[in-house]
């Protein structure tokens, strides 16, 4: 297989897959096609259906919490054919061109070819990022596009490193999941590194770009606000947790003492054994990452070059810390779907530690990643979705 065909057939099998393991889901859940269809018709809030669509009533009108990207990429096809679009599809696509994206920055990082499938096996099914795609549902398409983007971002920072592409990749990510937002001045801390002026790339050139790239998104974000709430300042994720049962009617989401509790949840909280079929019997609350994708450990073995190194440690510690001290850790999952904030960055360090092959114990490792990830997309698919 030639190597700069090959990320276009990861993303091509990747989407073939996905799409079968999705068994023509419709996901009931698709908020966005509802953001969409209201901004479609100029407007905001939403037409609620029902309960299960969870949306903030504020002021009389029903609002989408989540970051409006994905809505954004599904207007157009809401504009042509109206509210029957499939959200899940957008997600399948997505899911593709991450891992279509995955596979190119294994490249630009030089990792050997045989090291390469193992890790893209390991991005696919070892994480959330496949049980995501496949649900297609409003938190997960979510997650899903922010991975996408953010895998896009550290590709072209591997690259050509164009300060425009870069803020760009990075703005859309943080507009998929907020969190990424705590990413963008790390893109310009790693555009610092050493460029090839013979190219005529300075540094300069690239931080106008990347700060040129961020104004219109800050200029839309500031709008959707005041429009939504009255107010430039996001105040949705807050009022919600003022209503929510699981929440409290005074304070912030996020505090210090639901550290603990996530804690819990990332690297403790293990499945249900039963003597039956299915014998593992995952949490509705999730499973740590310590059960479901223990070779990220392996990211911790990446030692050069030391700037990069630091930089995507710095990333991964500030995007992972809202879900470190949000009231609650994203429930009805299978895994830990919050990680999925900051684990493209652990799967470069990963890709930096494995630049002269994987052992044999992150071998094992990845397989029992994988092999926890397939059952999860077999345990939903098969027990608790069926049908939708």
């Amino acid at each position: 297989m030639s190597e700069r065909r090959e990320p276009w057939l990861v993303g091509a099998a990747a989407f073939v897959l996905l799409l079968l393991t999705a068994h023509g889901r419709h996901t009931p859940y698709d908020n966005f096609v509802l953001l969409a269809d209201a901004l479609a018709h100029g407007r905001v809030w939403i037409d609620w259906p029902g309960p299960w669509i969870d949306a903030l009533r504020y002021q009389g009108a029903y609002y989408v919490i989540e970051a409006p990207l994905p809505a954004l990429l599904l207007l157009p096809f809401v504009v042509l054919f109206g509210t029957a679009v499939n959200q899940t599809l957008l997600s399948i696509g997505l899911g593709a061109v991450a891992l279509g994206a995955a596979a190119a920055l294994l490249q630009r990082l030089q990792v050997p070819r045989a090291a390469r499938w193992w890790l893209l096996a390991f991005y696919a099914v070892g994480t959330d990022l496949w049980w995501c795609a496949m649900l297609g549902d409003v938190w997960m398409i979510a997650h899903v596009a922010a991975v996408c983007f953010t895998t896009l971002a550290l590709v072209e920072l591997a690259g050509a490193r164009r300060g425009w592409l870069v803020g760009a990749l990075g703005a859309c990510a943080a507009l998929s999941r907020f969190s990424l937002v705590l990413a963008l001045p790390l893109y310009a801390v790693a555009l610092l590194r050493p460029r090839d002026h013979a190219r005529g790339h300075g540094f300069a050139r690239a931080a106008l770009g990347f700060v040129a790239a961020l104004a219109p998104f800050a200029m839309f974000w500031l709008w959707y606000n005041q429009a939504r709430w009255g107010t430039f300042a996001d105040i949705g994720y807050t009022t919600w947790f003022h209503q929510d049962q699981a929440g409290a009617p005074y304070g912030s989401p996020f505090a210090l003492h639901y550290l603990g509790y996530e804690l819990w949840s990332f690297f403790v909280q293990a499945p249900s054994f039963m003597p039956q079929a299915p014998w593992i019997v995952p949490s509705v609350s999730g499973v740590a990452l310590t059960w479901t994708s223990p070779a990220l450990i392996y990211a911790l073995w990446a030692r050069r070059p030391r700037a990069e190194v630091l930089w995507l440690w710095a990333a991964t510690i500030v995007t992972a810390g809202p879900s470190l001290l949000y009231y609650v850790n994203g429930f009805a999952q299978y895994g830990m779907r919050h990680a999925l904030d900051f684990e493209p960055f652990l799967f470069a360090l990963m890709a930096l530690a494995a630049r002269k092959g994987l052992p044999l114990w992150a071998r094992v490792l990845i397989v029992w990643s994988c092999a926890a990830g397939l059952y999860g997309v077999w345990y939903w698919s098969a027990l608790v979705r069926v049908g939708s």
